[in-house]
């Protein structure tokens, strides 16, 4: 059992113009429809021959990845920022009073942040399915339009039981986003270039923005509760750029309108060496049972699990740990926002090393994780009064999320089937839900500083 973390060879940029192959190694011929439904070989199978008759030479296909990174990437990752606000949104908006106006009591307001996920794990599979049936882009949009409805709906709330229905529902339309934007990625991009672009748009910039908004609003002077403006302004937002999506997200490569056929072939190309196909609305049962079959899926089940139980913990709680360090409610909102930065650098960083560097994604996520477990620990022993130490040590902390993030490539580049990599995406998701639904039970709500029952937790894991 091994994990191919290696750089793949340079693409020999031609395509048999007669037939092509599809991601299990059947034939679709020109003459005909493709046997598997495969997009992308109905699409060579119909090319003009004279557009792929030409070679790519090294500058065209630069030209080209320049253009997908330029577009695809602000696309995915805004959506993937803002799903995340969505999600840490609720901390900073119980330090705004939401918790005193809907009248949690006791635990509630951790499985407030809990149940968030128990949505999104009921719905992951079935999001699965949708993603194998429909257009990725579109199924996208609805569930954007969908979440920003919620949000809305989370400003009406009054009590723990609106509040746990909207939050669930809402972890019912975000099920879908990130294997979406994992597909994606293994749509344009080749297996080398997946980590680096997978930081950039699985990043911890919702930091940065749910900081700005929350303290933006936080002087306001308005009859609406600030608490509830947070998630008018946020829904609102959301729901544009679910406009935005309509407009420029493609389902795939060949279904993009503002690329030309050429550019289209070229997109083929880059990617054909990654075995892991384009599209294909088939789903292959045999692929599901070797997936469930691999040590592989449940070695990264297990990973996902641990390293988002610190995750699930933080979401929901970060601002009420940074409050209890004795700072006011603006302040904490501003102090929330270096977390953002520094995990997104760090693992941007980690991102180019990886790509850069063969063989070294499975050795790097296991050591970057030492960062992490050395300032939990120092969150465990640091005297309370230590403001200054705990907050840095809170900080660096962030670090923990780039070995995740670099873990959410190995499910897609190294399956091969449309079916088979769903199948080990929706479980690496269920089990990321899992860790979430722990980790806010690890804290309680009425914690006014950091304790070592706080950071215990996630120094074992």
């Amino acid at each position: 059992m091994t994990f191919n973390d290696k750089e793949p060879a340079t693409p020999e940029l031609s395509v048999p113009l007669d037939h092509e192959k599809s991601q299990d190694g059947d034939i679709v011929e020109s003459q005909g429809r493709p046997r598997d439904k495969d997009v992308a070989a109905q699409f060579l199978a119909e090319l003009d021959p004279a557009i792929a008759a030409e070679p790519i030479s090294e500058a065209e296909a630069r030209r080209v990845l320049w253009k997908i990174d330029l577009i695809l990437i602000p696309l995915i990752m805004v959506s993937c920022v803002l799903a995340a606000v969505d999600k840490v949104i609720i901390s900073n908006a119980a330090i705004y009073g939401m918790e005193k106006d809907t009248h949690l009591t006791g635990g509630e307001y951790s499985w407030v942040g809990s149940i968030f996920y128990f949505g999104y794990l009921a719905f992951e599979y079935p999001a699965a399915l949708l993603i194998q049936r429909l257009p990725v882009a579109k199924l996208m949009v609805g569930m954007v339009c969908g979440w920003a409805v919620l949000l809305l709906c989370t400003a009406a709330t009054q009590n723990f039981g609106g509040l746990a229905t909207v939050r669930f529902l809402m972890g019912m339309t975000e099920a879908s986003l990130f294997p979406i934007s994992s597909i994606l990625t293994v749509m344009w991009w080749k297996t080398s270039e997946q980590p680096l672009r997978v930081a950039f748009w699985f990043n911890q910039l919702s930091s940065v923005f749910s900081g700005i908004v929350s303290y933006g609003i936080g002087q306001t002077d308005t009859s609406v509760a600030p608490w509830r403006l947070l998630f008018i302004v946020l829904g609102a937002f959301t729901l544009l750029w679910a406009g935005v999506l309509f407009v420029f997200l493609p389902d795939s490569p060949v279904q993009c309108w503002y690329f030309t056929d050429r550019e289209k072939f070229v997109c083929l190309e880059r990617v054909k060496d990654n075995n892991t196909g384009i599209e294909d609305k088939t789903i292959k049962w045999y692929q599901v049972r070797e997936c469930l079959l691999d040590p592989k899926t449940w070695l990264l089940a297990l990973f996902a699990v641990a390293q988002n139980i610190p995750n699930g913990g933080l979401v929901t709680f970060s601002a009420v740990i940074v409050s209890g360090l004795g700072y006011t409610r603006l302040i904490t909102t501003v102090l929330g926002i270096p977390t953002g930065v520094l995990a997104t650098v760090w693992q941007i960083l980690l991102g180019f090393f990886t790509s850069r560097v063969p063989n070294s994604r499975c050795a790097t996520i296991a050591i970057s994780n030492l960062v992490p477990m050395v300032c939990a620990i120092l969150m465990w022993k640091l005297p309370r009064d230590n403001q200054h130490g705990l907050l840095a040590a809170y900080y660096v902390f962030y670090t923990y999320w780039a070995p995740y993030v670099l873990s959410t490539s190995l499910p897609m580049a190294n399956t091969s089937g449309h079916s088979k990599k769903l199948t080990m995406n929706a479980i690496f998701f269920i089990c990321y839900c899992i860790g979430n639904i722990i980790g806010p039970q690890c804290f309680r709500s009425n914690d006014a500083r950091l304790t070592p029952r706080d950071t215990r937790g996630s120094w074992l894991v």
